[in-house]
């Protein structure tokens, strides 16, 4: 299955005094992507307000996710989103939901080791990086009985208490080595295909250098290649992102560069190292 990879390098959705390395993570991440089926999103250079929503910078961020649908509403492959920050994910996942159709709907598979599920209303910080996933589902994009959480281990109370009411499943980083458990939480909630969405915090902080949020404990790059395959191999693609590389020098991007470019593969691709054409 060939796909189409949108390059957005957008840094709003995060309040880290790093951010502005998302962009310059995104713009590495591209070097190794086929020119013929890669697009790069315009994003806007200033941060943006809140226009009222209690989200930082929220105006910048309406405005990508309306270039976004632009960019890909001629596309009839699966796209492959390269952040980035998180927040781009709203865009892309609801992208490949409208793709699918309501009877088709994918299940969204989030390899992140945070939820991205608070609300405005409990958010510590105010930024949409840790709302993305609850603002798909509130806004009405995604039905939760179709999230599966993976390599989740830092969660706020009020993500806590949506993810045990919504009853969303959690595989723990430690079990991902195995991907058994991931494939029948997937194939539980009904969905024939997914939308895979990868922060590259899901790892465990020595297996990359650009993590610009690490979380101990976290996946082995050889575990999230394994699970990504293992649910590539039983479930229709219906979409990727790939988030949050952090690079803080050109040192660190060569050190990451095969990992990346093996996670692009088996996002695009499922048992390949490198992206489709």
């Amino acid at each position: 299955m060939a796909v189409s990879f949108i390059v957005v390098p957008e840094w709003q959705g995060s309040g880290s005094a790093r951010a502005m390395r998302l962009v310059d993570g995104a713009l590495a991440i591209r070097e190794d992507l086929p020119p013929g089926s890669t697009t790069t999103l315009d994003v806007p250079l200033e941060a943006g307000d809140r226009e009222g929503t209690g989200i930082h910078r929220f105006s910048s961020l309406r405005l990508v996710r309306e270039r976004f649908a632009e960019a890909v509403a001629p596309l009839t492959d699966p796209v492959v989103l390269v952040g980035g920050d998180c927040a781009a994910e709203y865009a892309a996942v609801a992208h490949a939901v409208r793709r699918a159709g309501d009877a088709a709907a994918p299940a969204i598979v989030w390899f992140d080791a945070h939820p991205d599920a608070n609300d405005v209303g409990a958010s510590p910080s105010g930024d949409f990086n840790g709302m993305v996933l609850r603002a798909l589902a509130d806004d009405g994009v995604i039905d939760p009985a179709r999230v599966v959480l993976a390599g989740t281990r830092s969660v706020d109370p009020a993500e806590d208490e949506w993810i045990a009411e919504q009853h969303v499943p959690l595989v723990r980083a430690d079990r991902l080595a195995d991907p058994t458990a991931l494939v029948a939480a997937i194939a539980a909630t009904g969905a024939t295909s997914v939308y895979l969405h990868v922060d590259v915090d899901v790892l465990d902080p020595a297996e990359l250098r650009g993590i610009g949020d690490p979380e101990p404990f976290g996946v082995s790059s050889d575990a999230l290649l394994a699970a990504i395959r293992a649910v590539r191999a039983r479930f229709t693609l219906a979409g990727a992102g790939l988030t949050q590389y952090s690079p803080a020098d050109a040192d660190a991007i060569t050190d990451d560069a095969g990992t990346l470019l093996r996670i692009i593969g088996a996002l695009a691709r499922g048992g390949a190292d490198a992206p489709a054409v």
